[in-house]
């Protein structure tokens, strides 16, 4: 079964310079039917102006993984780390037993990112961050850029969930079928695409920038990219 969630019917906050999109419930914007999905918490869909940013603040118990789609982000906490994340890029903390972190555009253009927040299956564990590249060009399949499977250790970023999180750049044509472990979060990070699940109903949705879609009770589905697009799926535990 798949649920769309168009763009312009998103929450959305405007700071001046952060500009967000709310995919469930956070801060200011509450829905009480978008609470969360599953395990996954948060995404929000945010534009920071440069030389602002998130002043230093705290987390505790949570996965929070960063995908950076234009411009970086400079991280620095409480535990001693500092480092620089950029377009194409994936940074992810485990806040564990605490951590106090910022994040600034500290660049000369905008920096747009995905927030998104899962919430850990192991509590307390000790805070860490890690940043990893990944690749840049259109392909005609997705890299596995998160997960919490000891079997996935060598290719991807760690997770303390049950979860992976997908994404990469798709040519226009490219149709790529996509299997589903538990179920799944789509985000059409750029670009327009068609999304049909592989079950008796073959029931499809087109995509736009900035839409979300739920898949549940789906073992797998088919990705059609009708422009050059971009493509997120974050497949976690309910």
């Amino acid at each position: 079964m798949i649920k769309h969630y168009p763009y312009k019917n998103l929450g959305y906050a405007n700071h001046g310079w952060l500009k967000a999109k709310h995919h469930f419930s956070f801060a200011n914007y509450y829905n009480p039917t978008r609470m969360s999905f599953g395990k996954l918490r948060v995404i929000n869909d945010d534009w920071i102006a440069p030389g602002k940013g998130f002043p230093a603040h705290p987390h505790q118990n949570m996965e929070i993984i960063s995908f950076i789609r234009s411009g970086s982000v400079t991280h620095q906490d409480n535990v001693g780390n500092k480092g620089v994340t950029k377009a194409g890029e994936v940074q992810v903390m485990s806040a564990g037993t605490g951590i106090v972190h910022a994040e600034y555009n500290l660049s000369a253009e905008p920096l747009t990112l995905y927030q998104i927040w899962i919430e850990t299956n192991k509590k307390n564990v000790q805070p860490r961050w890690e940043t990893k590249t990944f690749r840049k060009q259109a392909e005609n399949k997705l890299t596995l850029l998160a997960s919490g499977y000891i079997e996935d250790k060598n290719q991807a970023l760690f997770i303390n969930q049950e979860a992976r999180i997908f994404g990469g750049k798709l040519a226009k044509g490219t149709i790529v079928e996509h299997n589903i472990t538990h179920q799944a979060y789509i985000l059409a990070s750029n670009g327009m695409f068609k999304i049909e699940e592989c079950t008796g109903s073959s029931k499809s949705v087109t995509m736009n920038k900035g839409d979300g879609l739920e898949v549940t009770l789906s073992n797998s589905i088919v990705i059609s990219a009708a422009t050059d697009c971009e493509v997120i799926i974050i497949d976690t535990v309910a």
